[in-house]
């Protein structure tokens, strides 16, 4: 998974780069390797507004975009907020995803699993 971290009118430095690296390793396990992960840093600049450090992502998949926004008074807590909304919803579509492809393999065994069971024929 590629990982792109952009400072809207605030500096990134190593360091948070690293800290969202880890954060962010059990869902680059969980998703495919194409995958990018944008994660963009700003903040508030309104004194009456106390959860000023913003931490949007937004993970590009195959065929779906997840996105996750939070805020709260440091950026590394809104960072891990962030990190776990994506990973429910990372597993909520991986679910979902699994639901869908058992339902079509059940879909297509039950015809044949049909004609077995039919009454014999009379000799």
């Amino acid at each position: 998974m590629r990982i792109e971290i952009k400072g809207r009118n605030c500096p990134v430095n190593d360091d948070f780069r690293e800290r969202a690296r880890k954060r962010f390793a059990k869902i680059e396990r969980q998703v495919s390797p194409l995958a990018e992960l944008e994660i963009e840093l700003s903040e508030e600049r309104n004194p009456a507004i106390a959860e000023s450090q913003i931490v949007e992502a937004t993970l590009h998949l195959k065929g779906v975009t997840l996105r996750a926004r939070d805020a709260s008074t440091d950026m590394v807590h809104s960072l891990n907020l962030c990190a776990e909304e994506l990973a429910r919803q990372v597993k909520r579509h991986r679910d979902k995803r699994r639901r869908r492809r058992e339902a079509r393999a059940a879909t297509a065994v039950a015809p044949d699993a049909g004609e077995l069971s039919g009454p014999t024929p009379a000799t």
